[in-house]
């Protein structure tokens, strides 16, 4: 089954609004927003305002607690993976899915052509799409069968 929708569909029902975080915030300061916002992950931006990655509870807990560091002694910077993967407003929701599911990540940054940033999909945003999208088309389904649509 074809999920239809886009990028663009999700931002546009959820919203624009992505909390960040900088190269040089210390880890702690980083958790701390997610923890005030209710958010997973942030996206990591460079001083130029470019995405260069995301910073998550999942690297926090993996990347700091296991090694023995310390979140207001190690900076953002220093547990940062590999270079972002990101999508496009006009890129389809199964292309998101399957980014996601390859790479084993939770969140994709959105970027304009230029690479700035315009949004974030997380895989929640996803999941609600699809049983939506589902819901949707029981629905159709319930009509057809009761006839309440025209063949």
């Amino acid at each position: 089954m074809e999920i239809q929708g886009t990028v663009r569909d999700i931002l546009r029902k959820k919203g624009d609004q992505v909390w960040t975080a900088s190269l040089e915030q210390t880890v702690y300061e980083a958790v701390r927003l997610m923890g005030e916002k209710d958010i997973g992950a942030l996206i990591v931006l460079d001083a130029n305002g470019s995405v260069v990655g995301v910073v998550s509870e999942r690297d926090y807990s993996r990347k700091v607690v296991l090694c023995g560091r310390t979140s207001r002694d190690t900076r953002v910077a220093e547990i940062l993976g590999r270079p972002p993967i990101t999508v496009r407003q006009e890129d389809g929701i199964g292309i998101c899915m399957q980014l996601m599911t390859r790479h084993r990540i939770r969140h994709l940054p959105v970027v304009d052509k230029h690479g700035g940033l315009v949004g974030l999909v997380s895989i929640g945003d996803l999941v609600s799409w699809v049983m939506e999208a589902q819901e949707h088309t029981i629905l159709q389904l319930q009509g057809f069968i009761h006839g309440g649509y025209p063949v």
